[in-house]
């Protein structure tokens, strides 16, 4: 066995007393930069996963208007046609899938006496293509266009179609949603 001599003047036990550990300056600048990657590593994963579960549909009414048409829908003259636009402005799908007029939907065998109605689904700056029926789903950056045409002297619900009263247009979605819209029939 090789015996260690105990001096001062001993290589290795210079060795033992020249060694220095980490300032503690550099061990807190090291600390806080690990702690700042953790927190945006996390931030990062969290706003993804947020942003996955706070999907929302949001449809704009851009337009509702009528006009008077002279077309018939089975023999009946229709008195007025019209037409509400819509844009999907959120960050999910929407899906229509009833139209009411003052309360009545477009769904009920009583409702809407003499009506026929025409969804297009088009981008918004371009011309509708062919209608397509309810329900109609709207992806987002899309609108739809409804076309309604309503007989003169019909009624919907309590009220009797004419000239100068108000309809109260609301477009309901799956998600449970009311969008709606008022029209002056001329």
């Amino acid at each position: 066995m090789v015996k260690v001599r105990n001096d001062k003047n001993n290589t290795y036990t210079k060795l033992l007393k020249d060694k220095k550990g980490i300032s503690p300056v550099i061990t807190t600048v090291i600390l806080v930069a690990v702690g700042i990657a953790l927190a945006v590593a996390i931030g990062l994963w969290m706003s993804g996963l947020v942003a996955t579960f706070t999907r929302f549909e949001k449809l704009e009414i851009t337009g509702a208007y009528a006009i008077s048409s002279t077309t018939s829908i089975s023999g009946n003259p229709v008195g007025w046609k019209v037409y509400v636009m819509a844009n999907n402005t959120g960050s999910s799908d929407a899906t229509i899938t009833t139209i009411m007029i003052n309360g009545v939907p477009n769904n009920v065998s009583d409702g809407w006496k003499g009506t026929s109605y025409a969804g297009q689904i088009f981008k918004p700056g371009t011309t509708p293509p062919t209608s397509l029926p309810l329900p109609q789903t709207v992806s987002v950056g899309s609108g739809i266009k409804f076309e309604i045409d309503l007989v003169k002297g019909d009624s919907i619900g309590s009220t009797k179609l004419s000239s100068g009263i108000t309809l109260n247009i609301v477009l309901h979605s799956a998600a449970g949603k009311d969008y709606p819209a008022s029209v002056t029939l001329p």
